[in-house]
């Protein structure tokens, strides 16, 4: 029970645990299913819709100086495919970063070397705008 309240609190969801007595049948009138899916769709709603991420984390990558925009897909790998090397990666990473109003801690921007693991990681993080 404290491990749910702990993960409720960083998901940004005001939620109170039910009383153990409590049944939502009779007491609401509403199913189970529906009371999961009512809190599912409210976590959902914390987080930024992927399409929109990849839209505009493909338009950051595009304005990248060093970077021909007509090789930038959802699929580009920074190095391989862009001819980007690590500085430009972090520059990159930085750029996202002010994009997205958060901070992408050293350990995960480290493995970020593709837009798609780029889009990934920002839209699973709670705290992207």
């Amino acid at each position: 029970m404290a491990a749910r309240s702990v993960l409720l609190k960083h998901l940004r969801v005001n939620a109170k645990p039910l009383p153990h007595n409590i049944n939502l049948n009779s007491s609401f009138g509403l199913s189970f299913n529906v009371v999961r899916r009512l809190f599912s769709e409210e976590v959902r709603g914390s987080f930024l819709d992927k399409s929109e991420v990849t839209d505009r984390v493909v338009a950051v990558v595009k304005n990248f100086q060093k970077i021909d925009p007509s090789k930038v897909t959802p699929n580009a790998h920074f190095g391989n495919g862009l001819g980007l090397d690590s500085l430009d990666t972090v520059e990159i990473v930085m750029a996202l970063e002010e994009e997205f109003g958060f901070e992408i801690p050293d350990n995960e921007a480290d493995k970020i070397n593709t837009i798609g693991l780029a889009v990934e990681f920002i839209a699973s993080h709670p705290q992207a705008k």
